[in-house]
């Protein structure tokens, strides 16, 4: 099935809930006209239906494939991401004085989007990249800045990640990489990591590893942790790529899907060889590795748009051409679409909705990093607040949608010859990636709920309600409210227990709103067919939807107690 870009949504949502105009009225931001915002969106889309989607089958049939010399991207994927390097298109949101374009990252999180809602797998190379330029944008030094970051920013270079150790999942404290000084300036690095996205592959010249790891003498746990710059390949006189790093892929996982995202298993320094260079102070680690987390997590609820609109594109295609049975109640008797059956539109309208709610939600976030950008405090707090709801809700949608894209295929969806069952493969380690789902409600809870004893919530629960027309949504606000002071009181257990159905009902309660502004935007005249799948799509979610979300409202006030009424073993029972 081919891929389109859903750009009027994209612009869409761009002009009336990022707010695309005010932010091009800076001076920062002057260059992001209206025509150079239409240029950006209908290039990208074209560029990724013609390069990047027609990969999309082969990357997960095929896969990216693991030898002595490295990973080996499948047939394609190296000329398809060349074009995307000579395209421009990672220099969009990049510092201008490296060879970006300096356009609004809310812009960038379009093109993003588009490229894995074309190749899901595909766009996870750029994705890490942006993380690791924000990391070295904020805390690496001029020099480190000046050799890396021309290269990252136009993608000739791509970037990762490296946090997860074998030993370590998401308690990172309890990290065990080291790095040993070498008395000119530079540290040795010994150690494994594992689940590192596109921690190898054959698409470019280098590979630019941010690496956590232990000093010696440093203390236990994160305080003891700094972040470190180790290259693939070490940069000779010139900056050029020279002496291969002493950087081994040990293997590549055997996942469930993304098959052409190369996920690797790395060993720094089997040989005694690998050199990196230290970002920032020592023992300053955490700090720098979560400036690249919170942007990584902001893209990965993004990949749940990505994966969410494809899903909704190849069900509705579906839908359209299926013939199967007669209208119910219907005088003729002859077989028509299944998308003219109810409950295969209800499903396909559950899609649509959940989709562009998602969207609503981290275009949103993404406005309010431009923002903040720019100085507004207020945006920042506001940015703290909704990066894990973000990344929680976005993934739980883009699940949640291409699961239903399964059920309207009916048995073809089970057949892998549809694509139908790829998207939720695809989709569903983005609900674990970058702390998973269940950590992002803690993080709520714990941290963002309580800041400024509450005000940064209170202040988006006041905007909402004062911008809401719908009696449930309303009633969700206050609901919200409820549950918010009752968890600023609360033990531990209590608010933890409690901390998924309380992320849930605030991201529903917000993307009500955002869609809600979505409606007020359309003109009461306009009958075209956007504008009413715009009013339908508002209309859904709040009747539908929002409810959905109030009924948990029970759940997050229940005390933990029942969770602890037995021991462990009694769950084998």
């Amino acid at each position: 099935m081919s891929f389109t870009a859903p750009v009027a949504e994209q612009r869409f949502v761009l002009d009336h809930i990022v707010g695309m105009a005010q932010l091009a009225e800076t001076d920062r931001f002057a260059a992001a006209s209206p025509d150079m915002v239409e240029a950006v969106l209908e290039g990208i889309g074209q560029f990724a239906a013609g390069e990047w989607a027609p990969l999309d089958r082969s990357g997960d049939t095929v896969g990216a494939k693991w030898t002595d010399d490295g990973v080996v991207m499948p047939k394609g994927f190296r000329e398809a991401y060349q074009a995307y390097v000579e395209g421009g298109w990672g220099t969009i949101g990049s510092p201008e004085e490296f060879g970006g374009q300096g356009l609004p990252y809310a812009l960038a999180t379009a093109v993003l989007e588009t490229l894995g809602g074309a190749n899901m797998s595909f766009a996870l190379a750029p994705t890490l990249t942006v993380g690791a330029i924000e990391a070295l944008t904020h805390h690496g030094s001029e020099e480190q800045q000046r050799l890396y970051l021309p290269h990252l920013a136009t993608g000739a270079w791509t970037g990762t990640m490296n946090l997860t150790e074998p030993q370590a999942g998401s308690d990172v404290g309890a990290l065990k990489t080291r790095a040993e000084p070498r008395g000119d300036g530079t540290w040795a690095i010994t150690g494994t990591k594992i689940y590192i996205s596109f921690g190898d592959h054959d698409m470019t010249d280098n590979i630019v590893h941010l690496v956590l790891a232990r000093t010696p003498d440093a203390p236990a746990g994160t305080k003891g942790l700094s972040l470190f710059l180790v290259p693939k390949y070490r940069l000779d006189e010139e900056g050029a790529p020279g002496a291969f790093n002493d950087i081994k892929v040990v293997s590549i996982e055997h996942k469930m899907g993304l098959h052409a995202s190369p996920t690797c298993v790395l060993s720094f320094g089997d040989n005694g060889d690998c050199i990196g260079e230290l970002i920032g102070a020592e023992g300053g680690g955490i700090a720098a590795m979560f400036t690249m987390m919170n942007n990584a997590r902001l893209n990965v609820g993004l990949e749940g748009v990505q994966v969410a609109e494809r899903a909704t594109q190849r069900a509705v295609a579906y839908a359209k051409d299926r013939v199967q049975s007669a209208r119910a109640g219907a005088a003729s008797r002859d077989s028509v679409a299944i998308i003219d059956h109810p409950d295969v539109r209800r499903m396909l309208m559950r899609m649509k909705a959940q989709t562009q709610a998602a969207r609503a939600l981290v275009y949103y976030a993404a406005g309010q990093v431009d923002r903040a950008n720019l100085g507004d405090a207020d945006a920042k707090k506001r940015l703290d607040l909704l990066t894990p709801l973000a990344k929680a809700h976005g993934t739980d949608l883009g699940c949640e949608v291409a699961d239903i894209g399964i059920q309207v295929h009916g048995g073809m969806g089970y057949v892998e010859e549809t694509g139908a069952a790829q998207h939720f493969r695809d989709a569903r380690v983005t609900r674990i990636y970058e702390g998973t789902n269940g950590i992002q409600a803690a993080d709520l809870v714990g941290r963002k709920l309580s800041m400024d004893h509450g005000s940064t919530l209170n202040a988006l629960l006041a905007e909402m309600r004062e911008g809401s027309q719908g009696e449930a949504l309303i009633a969700l606000i206050d609901a919200c409210g409820e549950v918010g002071r009752h968890m600023l009181g609360a033990a531990v257990d209590d608010r933890l227990a409690a901390s998924y159905p309380f992320l849930t009902m605030l991201s529903v309660a917000v993307c009500g709103w955002l869609l809600e502004r979505e409606g007020r935007a359309i003109d009461d005249s306009d009958s075209s067919d956007f504008a009413k799948m715009k009013r339908a799509v508002t209309r859904f979610y709040g009747d539908q939807i929002v409810p959905e979300a109030l009924g948990l409202q029970a759940s997050a006030l229940a005390p933990a107690d029942a969770l602890y009424a037995i021991g462990p073993e009694a769950f084998a029972a």
